[in-house]
């Protein structure tokens, strides 16, 4: 091995690039999106129940996030994150009790996943 292999492997990248936070964030949303979708697809009440818990479990981080101080969100987009996550909380007891679809638990995420692109 030679003085130009050795230098070219301590100068490679060593692993592969970090997502930005945003992408993270919209990585998450879809991956829960996708297996309440599957969830109500497939009329599978447990996978649905699984998959409403990573959603609320998600929602209830957003709203922590948003109410911090530091966040600098605008008033009004806050706001509406923090409205849209007690939505998601009520709505998803309903749909819990069988009294309401998980669709518009689906509209959000979706409409959230559009904002995020």
């Amino acid at each position: 091995m030679n003085a130009t292999t050795l230098a070219h492997r301590g100068y490679a990248p060593t692993s592969a690039p970090l997502k930005s936070a945003r992408k993270a964030e919209y990585d998450v949303i879809a991956g829960i999106t996708s297996r309440l979708r599957s969830a109500i697809d497939a009329r599978d009440f447990v996978k649905l129940i699984n998959a409403m818990h990573e959603n609320r479990t998600l929602w209830r981080k957003l709203a922590l996030d948003v109410i911090d101080t530091g966040n600098l969100l605008p008033d009004d987009l806050r706001a509406r994150l923090i409205y849209l996550a007690e939505f998601t909380e009520h709505h998803s007891r309903k749909v819990i009790r069988r009294e309401a679809s998980a669709a518009p638990l689906v509209e959000i995420n979706t409409a959230i996943l559009r904002g995020l692109k």
